[in-house]
């Protein structure tokens, strides 16, 4: 018995040393990567208009129109701009943004560390000019890529409890907080590089989004998954436990190849929660679409010798085909 006992314990003490050995090895790689990444140069100009505008005065309007022209409308009269100058409420929502984002290094902090991973993964990256401003609490455009401008709308930033955003839906300002902006303009980056889906059925869907969310796993690797996604800590840790019965649902109800535009709004779009038409419903929360289809992406990339790149155009079909998936029980 003590023969056996010794023999169960040094084939448990090599298995934890081989995984133990399995592990350190990628973290020593992971840790290689990211240090090489570190040292890709980047060089962003970041312009803070929303300060210029609100240090202006009207006789400063000629100038700044000059300057930023993409802000100024022309079928919009200089009085509209001197007014909003003077605006009340226009004044307030600059002074709280200048107190979330005082100066341009605390969006620096985070925008080049995003820019130099994306660089890492497409080198033809060109780092665009970032320009700040207020937008009037326009939650539906946070983030706008423009050609090379990128415009960041801070306004939309201040905190998912502040007065401002008292009128908007819940399941909307608990993305409004400042760690979520660097969340946006990954998405938004994300989008220049996934090839669009081949077909409008709802594996093609979710997979497109699952993509989406792999390329944070790779731009933002300090990023928590409840981030990535818009979730409270509650809310991933609720899709985790639920993973299994949710994918016998879509499987089931034989939604993989459905073409029912009706389940974007059910389970890919914003929302407060996803809609099974069960009990469950008001327990989950939206978006559970993009959620399982990031899990069959991250299975993919487990189980296949690939690019990120290569990814990127990859069909959904042969995603799922040899991802290997298998729902967390």
């Amino acid at each position: 018995m003590a023969l056996t006992n010794r023999n169960i314990f040094n084939s448990m003490r090599n298995i934890f040393l081989l995984l133990f050995g399995v592990l350190l090895f990628s973290c020593n790689s992971d840790s290689k990567l990211e240090k090489e990444i570190q040292q890709i140069p980047i060089d962003v100009q970041i312009v803070r208009f929303d300060k210029e505008f609100a240090d202006a005065s009207p006789a400063d309007l000629p100038a700044l129109k000059q300057r930023f022209p993409e802000f100024f409308p022309v079928q919009y009269h200089d009085s509209i701009w001197v007014q909003k100058l003077a605006d009340t409420l226009q004044n307030q929502l600059e002074d709280e943004v200048f107190k979330v984002f005082p100066e341009a290094q605390v969006i620096e902090d985070d925008i080049i560390p995003l820019f130099q991973h994306i660089k890492y993964y497409f080198p033809q990256f060109s780092t665009p000019l970032v320009v700040t401003v207020t937008s009037d609490v326009d939650y539906r455009n946070k983030v706008i890529l423009a050609d090379s401008m990128l415009v960041l709308a801070l306004d939309n930033y201040l905190g998912s409890e502040h007065e401002f955003y008292g009128g908007i839906d819940k399941y909307i300002k608990k993305e409004m907080k400042p760690s979520q902006l660097i969340q946006d303009v990954a998405e938004v980056y994300s989008r220049e590089y996934i090839k669009p889906p081949s077909n409008s059925t709802f594996l093609g869907q979710i997979i497109y989004y699952g993509k989406m969310q792999y390329l944070k796993d790779v731009w933002l690797p300090n990023t928590s998954d409840a981030d990535k996604m818009g979730y409270s800590e509650e809310e991933i840790q609720w899709s985790e436990e639920n993973e299994l019965y949710m994918w016998r649902y879509f499987v089931e109800n034989e939604l993989l190849y459905s073409t029912d535009q009706k389940l974007g709004a059910r389970f890919i779009n914003p929302a407060p929660f996803s809609k099974f038409y069960l009990e469950i419903d008001n327990d989950s929360p939206g978006m559970l679409g993009r959620y399982i289809g990031w899990q069959i992406v991250r299975a993919y990339m487990d189980n296949n010798d690939t690019t990120v790149q290569q990814l990127m155009i990859t069909d959904a079909d042969e995603i799922f085909n040899n991802s290997k998936y298998k729902p967390k029980k």
